[in-house]
């Protein structure tokens, strides 16, 4: 039975949602997730697989660290190739001892909903027709229909953790200021049950072909793209085709050592940059998605949503806690801080990867130079590491 009262109403059982939802409960703090589709839709959704160490501790707060320890992969490095050949990036020595984690946001959402139904808390799928009401004073409540039945959440307060196309920005689209950068191309993506090429490093590829990157879920499921127009259609890329394309963007050696198999996912996704500011309005603040994309380059969307949460889950338990409102005052402050230094760092290395049509000789061979002075120069080199791992909260 669903409550018609709780403290924390969260909308959307994504990531951000569950985690949100698992950290408020750890302290005592009673909460609700509504989300509009099934259990198994949001299970099905193929997405992130790079953890900062951020991310990752917030896990282990949460009580469901025991999933990415005992199957995630961690990485000291990635791998840059262009030119025909490559060339590593220390990560781990560049930042004093930092890493990345692969581990998969499937396995990930798993982990947080079985916690979650261990410990009984309430999650209602497939909740339509979802609107948020009141927020703007003392007392919210969101309306939904399940089973047929239209039902009324009261609560204090309303996280909005329900994407980029969810109710809850558009609840604020009139009060919202927008900035967004869309980009001339998209990704062709796999997912294949083969082990990875690189299973210790993510390796991003700049060829006259275009961009590929060579990632990985575990160690028997790999992850692969290639840079394509936003106007193919995934039908023209059949797995032979794409397999072939991928080995031409890669040096020879790893060319070489690609182990391809048939894919169990491929789709075409465009890319866009994306801010919502600001992420607070009256008792309504939003997280994940629903305030911001990144382009996939820089593996950030699941780890900005991960420090959202973080900022808000402290800033709301400070409130019960303490009575104090200054952690959630700063909210929103706080949060965009850190995503305009993630929208910086995506897009700079967006740019710096890909071919862009409309770009000139000399355009060309300034990326070239770029590249060549980031492999070389360790400040330039300690500075990709430094964001790739995450920024400091």
């Amino acid at each position: 039975m669903t409550p018609n009262r709780t403290q924390v109403a969260i909308i959307g059982a994504g990531p951000s949602g569950l985690l949100l939802g698992q950290l408020l409960h750890k302290a005592g703090i009673d909460n609700v997730i509504l989300e509009r589709q099934s259990a198994d839709y949001v299970l099905g959704r193929i997405r992130a697989g790079i953890l900062e160490q951020i991310t990752v501790d917030l896990l282990r707060e949460a009580g469901v660290g025991a999933g990415v320890d005992g199957g995630g992969t961690v990485h000291h490095s990635i791998e840059l190739v262009f030119g025909g050949a490559r060339h590593a990036i220390d990560v781990h020595g560049l930042t004093g001892g930092k890493v990345v984690t692969a581990y998969g946001q499937t396995e990930l959402t798993r982990d947080l909903m079985q916690a979650r139904e261990a410990a009984g808390l309430p999650t209602v799928y497939e909740a339509a027709d979802v609107a948020l009401h009141d927020f703007d004073g003392g007392k919210p409540r969101v309306t939904y229909t399940h089973g047929g039945q239209t039902h009324t959440l009261e609560c204090d307060f309303i996280a909005g953790c329900d994407g980029f196309h969810g109710v809850s920005r558009a609840s604020v689209k009139d009060a919202v200021r927008e900035y967004e950068k869309t980009y001339p191309f998209g990704w062709l993506g796999v997912l294949a049950d083969v082990p990875p090429v690189s299973p210790h490093a993510i390796v991003y590829g700049n060829s006259e072909r275009g961009f590929s990157l060579c990632s990985m879920r575990s160690l028997t499921r790999s992850r692969y793209y290639v840079q394509c127009p936003l106007d193919d259609k995934v039908e023209q890329w059949s797995d032979q085709r794409f397999w072939d394309e991928l080995r031409r963007r890669l040096d020879p050696a790893l060319a070489e050592a690609v182990i391809t198999g048939p894919t169990i996912e491929k789709s075409i996704a465009p890319l866009r940059s994306f801010v919502a500011e600001p992420m607070r309005f009256g008792r309504l603040f939003l997280a994940g998605d629903a305030a911001h994309i990144v382009p996939p380059t820089g593996a950030k969307g699941l780890n900005l949503a991960s420090s959202d949460v973080k900022y808000l889950s402290g800033a709301l338990i400070e409130h019960y806690r303490e009575r104090s409102d200054a952690g959630l005052d700063t909210y929103s402050q706080r949060a965009l801080a850190r995503v305009w230094r993630a929208e910086r760092f995506s897009w700079w290395l967006t740019t710096l990867m890909h071919r862009f049509p409309d770009t000139d000789g000399f355009g060309q061979k300034l990326q070239e130079a770029e590249l060549d002075y980031l492999v070389n120069s360790r400040a330039m080199s300690t500075a990709l590491a430094e964001n790739y791992v995450g920024l400091p909260l």
